[in-house]
């Protein structure tokens, strides 16, 4: 029996799944809906999605995982998303922690300088999301949005950029390297205590502050996941 298939999906789901993407606000860093919830959203069959998450990947818009999800990219072409994440894949943590320690810090420093009250804001929102989440795949979107708040909160569009890049060169040596023994991050959980320092340097417009926090915080990181300070 053939199978009637929708409107959009006759004519181009590539540009549907696009279309959703963009008038979704999604922004770098972000997950999207789960394929069955992208399914009923848009209004195609499960094949058709996945060979238009396909082509987006090829693009370079988002990128996939496992067991993760659907992430949006920080490039919009093929060449920008494919050579970051392949450089990922060849990067040791040792040095993707010193690339962050070069970077993050000054990004900080110039996030306490320029934060708007909106921008500071966000990143009370999301350092608090982090605390409250449930699952470790929760907490590592919270604080993707933290960090990227922090380099939003630079008006810088060039180290916002920087920023977008590292981060998803990040993700892909994180993949293949961090592994978690828990359902869930403990109450206790350092970073709980290492983001709250970062916020409150920046909000008491303290740049040396907030780039020591930052610094510290990348190093303990570095340490407790790689054994590595």
């Amino acid at each position: 029996m053939l199978k009637v298939l929708d409107a959009r999906e006759r004519d181009d789901p590539v540009a549907t799944l696009r279309e959703f993407i963009s008038e979704g606000g999604y922004v770098p860093g972000d997950r999207l809906p789960a394929e069955r919830e992208l399914i009923v959203e848009l209004g195609i069959s499960r094949a058709t999605l996945r060979k238009a998450l396909d082509v987006l990947e090829r693009d370079g818009m988002i990128w996939r995982h496992v067991g993760k999800g659907t992430f949006i990219s920080s490039q919009g072409g093929p060449a920008g998303a494919g050579n970051l994440l392949e450089l990922g894949r060849h990067l040791t943590p040792v040095k993707m922690i010193r690339a962050r320690l070069c970077i993050e810090p000054a990004i900080a420093r110039e996030a306490a300088i320029n934060a708007s009250r909106d921008a500071i804001n966000r990143i009370n929102a999301a350092k608090e999301r982090a605390r409250e989440a449930l699952t470790w795949e929760e907490y590592e979107a919270e604080d993707d949005h933290m960090h990227r708040a922090i380099a939003e909160c630079t008006d810088n569009p060039l180290l916002l950029g920087m920023f977008d890049q590292l981060n998803q060169v990040r993700r892909a040596v994180a993949l293949g390297n961090v592994v978690r023994g828990s359902e869930r991050p403990p109450e206790n959980h350092s970073s709980f205590t290492e983001h709250e320092r970062i916020s409150a340097a920046i909000e008491a417009r303290d740049p040396s502050g907030a780039e020591a926090a930052m610094r510290q915080h990348i190093a303990s990181v570095s340490a407790r996941l790689f054994g590595e300070d």
